[in-house]
């Protein structure tokens, strides 16, 4: 499993809102800068990067005065799009201080289902990768609700992992594994560094709680995990707090939980 890890040469990685913001909704620069540093790096090795992120709603709520994430979905869709313009800014410039060149896209549902669409999507991405530019994917919030009401971008990075044929997507989390219960209310949990199968007895132990800017949970991970399984997808969910986990787990390190 390690070497597979090690070999794999197509990787998306997806960060969610509680991994990069603090508490209070604000971006935590630090954080990003040092996610740049890694998947540059990553590029460097030769490997193909995609990143999937969540966190415009949550920005663009803390723009508008918002204590906690909204409860209507045109508040939501109008705090996406303040926030994309903003977390894409921040992006670009956090690459591009490694010499490293960014890509936005915006995606639908649609653009898995409908077939040219997927296929244009398809072309887009490779074109990208080709040419060594990191594409940065979020769910097109302002005209889609889908992603916005129910998984924080998990569903949809497990959706790019398979369209773009990735080997390993990688959740980063505010969580540092998948456990036998949650680890913050439950000091008796214990980390399950391996999951050869999601089975319904796994699906049951995941707990759907976000942070007040997110509606991710750990079952809505466990879900994108079945999707990459079906697809020969290896995944892995990681605490995204030290981006250098990404690093380490390639390089073998047992930390995480591997699934597939």
């Amino acid at each position: 499993m390690k070497n597979n890890l090690k070999n794999s040469k197509r990787i998306v990685i997806k960060v969610g809102t509680s991994t990069l913001t603090y508490e209070n909704g604000n971006l935590n620069l630090g954080l990003i800068s040092k996610l740049a540093w890694v998947l540059t790096d990553l590029k460097n090795q030769g490997k193909d990067v995609i990143l999937v992120t969540s966190g415009a709603i949550g920005v663009g709520s803390k723009k508008l005065g918002f204590k906690q994430r909204p409860k209507e979905t045109k508040e939501k869709q109008a705090a996406a799009a303040i926030g994309q313009a903003e977390l894409m800014h921040i992006y670009q410039n956090a690459f591009s201080t490694f010499g490293c060149f960014v890509a936005q896209i915006l995606l639908t549902k649609d653009d898995f289902e409908i077939e040219q669409r997927k296929i244009n999507t398809q072309n887009t991405l490779n074109t990208l990768l080709k040419y060594e530019i990191i594409p940065i994917i979020n769910a097109n919030d302002t005209i889609s609700t889908y992603e916005i009401e129910f998984s924080d971008n998990d569903s949809l990075s497990a959706s790019v992992a398979v369209l773009s044929g990735a080997d390993l997507l990688m959740i980063l989390s505010d969580i540092d594994a998948f456990y036998t219960a949650n680890p913050k209310n439950n000091p008796n949990a214990k980390r399950i560094a391996y999951v050869e199968k999601i089975t319904d007895k796994i699906m049951n132990m995941g707990e759907d709680k976000g942070s007040e800017f997110s509606v991710g949970g750990m079952k809505t991970k466990l879900q994108a995990g079945l999707v990459c399984a079906k697809a020969g997808i290896k995944m892995a969910i990681l605490n995204g707090d030290n981006p250098m986990n990404i690093t380490e787990v390639l390089a073998g390190a047992d930390i995480g939980t591997i699934f597939g």
